[in-house]
C-alpha cells in the first residue's frame, strides 16, 4: 500500500521553505544596500583600506619599537619615514639603472622593430613596404577621426593618477595615525558599544586584524617566490637589468593582473631588444610558466595555509571578485572572502551548543 502525504507536514515544510526564503531575500537586500553605501562613500574607503592593508605590514616594527619603551607617535613616525624610504629605494632600484641604459634600450627597440619589418617581409607573410606604409596611414587617419575620444582617454587617465596620488596620501596618514592609535582602538570601540555588541565586535574585530596581517605576509612570500624564480631565469638567459626586474616583479605581485601583466612585457621587451627574440620567448614562457605556478600552485596553497580557507575557494574567490569589481575586485576578493570566514567562525562559535562534559560513572552498588 502506497504512502500519502501529510498535508499538515506538507503545510509545515511549504512555511518554513516560505521564511527561509523571506530570510533570504532580507538579507541579500541588506548586503545590497551596504554594497551600495561602499560604492558612494568609496572615495573615502578606499584609502581606509589600502592604510589598514599597509598598515598590517609595518605593524610589526612599530609593535617592536613601542615595546622597547618609545612613544607611540615616535614609533609611528619612524616607521612611516622607514617606510617611505624603503618605497623610494625600491623605485631607485627599479629606475635607475633603466634610466641608465635608456639609450641602449631605445636602439635596440628601434633595431628590433626593423628586424621585425625585415622578418616580415620575407617568407611567409611577404609584407611589402607599401603595404605596411597603408596601414600606418590608415592607422593615423582613424586616430585624427577619433581625436575627441583619445583626448577623453587621456583626460580619463590623468583622472586615475591623480586620484591615486590623492589615495596614496591619505592612506600613508591613515597609516600613521593606525600605527600610533591602534591600540586604543578595540578599548574604545568597547566603550561605544551597548550589551552584548561590547564584547563580539572586539572580538571579530582584533580576528579581522589577524587575518589581514596573514593576508598582506603571504601576498609579500608569493610575490618573493615571483621575483627569485623569475631573476633566476633572466640571470641564466643572460638578461639585464636582472635585480630591477626581479624587484619589479615583486612589487607588482600586491597588483593581481595588471601588475603581473606589466612586469612580464617589460621583462620581455628588455630580453627582445638586448638578447634578440629567442631568449624573449623563453623569457615569455619563463613568465608564462611561474605566473601558473603563482596562480594555481603557490598562491592558493600558502594563502589557505595563512587565512584558513581552502584553495579552491581562493580561486573562486579572486575569479567573482574579477568579475565584479575589476582589479580591485581581485585584489581584495581573498582578504574579504577570509573576512567572511572570520565572522562566520565567530558566528557558528557563539551559536553552538557548549561541550557535554561526560556524565562520571554511577558508583557500583554495594555488595
Amino acid at each position: 500500500m502506497s504512502a500519502t502525504l501529510s498535508s499538515a507536514r506538507t503545510r509545515a515544510a511549504l512555511r518554513t521553505g516560505a521564511r527561509l526564503s523571506l530570510d533570504l531575500l532580507l538579507l541579500l537586500a541588506m548586503l545590497a544596500v551596504t554594497l551600495w553605501l561602499l560604492g558612494r562613500m568609496w572615495s573615502v574607503v578606499w584609502p581606509l583600506v589600502v592604510g589598514l592593508l599597509l598598515t598590517t605590514l609595518t605593524w610589526p616594527p612599530a609593535r617592536h619599537l613601542r615595546r622597547r619603551g618609545w612613544h607611540p607617535t615616535l614609533a609611528a613616525t619612524t616607521v612611516t619615514v622607514a617606510f617611505l624610504l624603503v618605497a623610494a629605494g625600491v623605485v631607485a632600484l627599479i629606475a635607475v639603472p633603466m634610466a641608465s641604459q635608456t639609450d641602449e634600450l631605445t636602439d635596440g627597440v628601434v633595431e628590433g622593430i626593423q628586424r621585425l619589418r625585415d622578418w616580415t617581409a620575407g617568407p611567409p607573410l611577404n609584407i611589402k613596404d607599401a603595404q605596411i606604409t597603408s596601414a600606418v596611414d590608415a592607422a593615423m587617419a582613424r586616430v585624427q577621426d577619433s581625436v575627441g575620444s583619445v583626448v577623453d582617454t587621456v583626460a580619463t587617465g590623468v583622472g586615475t593618477v591623480v586620484n591615486g596620488l590623492v589615495t596614496a596620501v591619505l592612506a600613508l596618514f591613515l597609516m600613521f595615525f593606525f600605527l600610533k592609535d591602534g591600540p586604543r582602538f578595540l578599548p574604545w570601540l568597547t566603550r561605544q558599544l551597548p550589551g552584548r555588541l561590547a564584547t563580539d565586535v572586539p572580538a571579530v574585530a582584533a580576528r579581522s586584524w589577524t587575518t589581514l596581517g596573514s593576508f598582506v605576509r603571504s601576498q609579500a612570500l608569493v610575490g618573493l617566490l615571483d621575483g627569485v624564480f623569475i631573476g633566476i631565469g633572466l640571470w641564466i638567459l643572460g638578461v639585464p637589468l636582472v635585480l630591477p626586474l626581479a624587484v619589479l616583479t615583486f612589487v607588482s605581485a600586491f597588483v593581481p593582473i595588471i601588475g603581473a601583466l606589466f612586469a612580464g612585457f617589460v621583462a620581455v621587451l628588455i630580453a627582445l631588444v638586448s638578447n634578440g627574440l629567442t631568449d624573449a620567448l623563453i623569457t615569455l614562457a619563463i613568465i608564462v610558466v611561474v605566473q601558473q605556478l603563482e596562480g594555481n600552485v603557490f598562491q592558493p596553497i600558502i594563502q589557505s595555509r595563512g587565512l584558513g580557507l581552502h584553495a579552491a575557494v581562493i580561486l573562486l574567490a579572486v575569479t567573482l571578485g574579477g568579475s565584479l569589481a575589476g582589479i580591485v575586485g581581485s585584489l581584495l576578493a581573498v582578504p574579504v572572502a577570509a573576512l567572511i570566514a572570520v565572522v562566520w567562525t565567530y558566528v557558528r562559535e557563539q551559536l553552538s551548543d557548549p561541550p557535554r562534559e561526560p556524565e562520571a560513572a554511577e558508583p557500583a552498588a554495594s555488595a
